[in-house]
């Protein structure tokens, strides 16, 4: 989950990014006499390193790359979540809170420190080329991803427009591994689509950006004028995004005054999110469906209507991630993506690790093994989106150890099946009559209106 960017940033030299960021790492340690010694202690080592490296080592070294290089290498202990970005990728993260994206349309994470796949972004190429949630991605170019960092792992698989990029992929069940050819590109995504189903409004999220509740206040708009009989909103692989577009999102459904979220810092500092919309639509029953990949902004919706009693909830535990990473601008152009506080649903529930569970658990069937375990080439014309920051992981208590001090556990042995993407129809929309979560959400709403028209004589 991420807050939009601060307004402040700190002017500083290149020789100085690591002595900030190890003041904004320990918080008010400057203030501290005792904090600060240690961390100029610290400091100085380091620069004897750097000092060591420069004078000796095989080849040319340039300063800027060492130091960020050490930034990234600090900010890797933390946890999966917080990373450095160069100011080409700061700029690019900006664009990306609007809805545009480049690359090859892959959410992706860390399971058990392998690069996974949260979840391929619907509509794209890489969905359509059959790349899944749960898959590993053990090569980019035919370069090993042993280690690499999430952002590291998104910058590798951006590029030009028209290039193509190759993924080798390992697959549960499939005993070799898979060669997927796709082609970048650069689209919009659309974070909100809707359509009528049976008299029931469906209304469907991929991402929370910063124009996803505008859009969702038109949908609900048309379905008031046609009067449907219920709501369905599906998060399902919806990996979150901006914590601003999730109160957005949550506050269409319930009364003014309501809190849908708060946070809490490592110094207890606790901040609210109150409903303020003027016209929601908490008259009618409400389904909401999540899966393995809901994660971040759709576990905060989802939270918040199921504690408040506004929603029931059809589909499979939810991913857990409940930390909030603020963006922290930097005077060089570059920025931080930083984890600041962990976040609670109104009952005061930290999802972090465990998700939000369903109140009725609908599996889907899983899918058929690939014919020959080789998946064909990609046509060149398919456009593609970028692989997302690392909003999540394949599972998020199944980080690396650092981020949480547990033992890896595999999603599929806890849920049955790796997170698997809805039938899709034709346009893109989820099949009803091959979606057994949705068919369970129309059906229950249905019979919802039923036992409401009942009378007793």
């Amino acid at each position: 989950m991420e807050q939009q960017p601060r307004g402040k940033s700190w002017i500083i030299g290149p020789m100085m990014v690591v002595a900030i960021v190890c003041g904004v790492l320990i918080g008010k340690g400057w203030e501290r006499t005792g904090h600060a010694t240690e961390t100029y202690e610290e400091l100085k080592t380091f620069s004897e390193v750097l000092n060591q490296v420069q004078r000796h080592y095989v080849d040319e070294t340039k300063t800027k790359e060492l130091v960020q290089g050490a930034i990234r290498g600090m900010l890797s202990t933390l946890d999966p979540h917080s990373a450095y970005m160069t100011p080409e990728m700061y700029k690019e993260m900006q664009v990306e809170t609007k809805g545009e994206f480049g690359g090859v349309g892959i959410q992706i994470g860390v399971k058990e420190n392998r690069l996974a796949v949260i979840a391929p972004i619907e509509g794209t190429p890489a969905q359509r080329a059959g790349i899944k949630a749960g898959d590993f991605i053990v090569k980019v170019n035919e370069e090993t991803t042993k280690d690499l960092t999430l952002m590291d792992a998104v910058q590798k698989m951006r590029g030009p427009k028209g290039t193509k990029v190759n993924l080798t992929i390992q697959r549960d069940g499939t005993p070799d591994p898979l060669q997927f050819t796709l082609m970048r590109d650069t689209i919009k995504i659309e974070s909100v689509k809707s359509k009528i189903i049976d008299n029931l409004g469906y209304v469907r999220l991929t991402q929370f950006q910063e124009a996803t509740g505008r859009d969702l206040a038109k949908a609900i708009k048309q379905f008031r004028e046609q009067k449907v009989q219920g709501a369905i909103l599906d998060l399902r692989n919806n990996p979150g995004g901006l914590l601003t577009a999730a109160v957005d999102v949550s506050e269409q459904f319930l009364p003014n005054g309501k809190l849908v979220v708060f946070t809490k810092n490592r110094e207890g500092k606790k901040d609210e999110w109150l409903a303020k919309s003027k016209d929601q639509m908490d008259e009618l029953p409400m389904i909401i469906l999540v899966n393995e990949g809901s994660a971040s902004a759709s576990e905060i919706v989802a939270g918040a209507l199921q504690d408040w009693g506004r929603a029931v909830i059809v589909g499979t535990t939810s991913f857990g991630k409940g930390s909030v990473q603020t963006i922290l601008p930097l005077g060089d152009g570059s920025g931080l993506r930083l984890t600041t506080a962990k976040y609670y649903t109104p009952k005061g529930r930290s999802i972090q690790s465990t998700g939000i569970t369903p109140d009725i658990v609908v599996k889907l069937p899983a899918p058929a093994p690939a014919k020959d375990g080789k998946p064909g080439e990609q046509s060149p014309d398919t456009k593609a989106m970028k692989p997302a920051q690392g909003q999540g992981q394949a599972k998020e208590k199944d980080a690396a150890p650092h981020s949480n001090g547990k033992a890896p556990e595999d999603a599929a042995t806890k849920n049955g099946a790796a997170p698997q993407t809805p039938p899709l129809d034709s346009a893109g929309d989820p099949a009803l009559e091959q979606d057994a979560q949705l068919q369970k959400a129309v059906e229950l709403l249905k019979t919802w209106k039923i036992f409401k028209e009942m009378k007793v004589s």
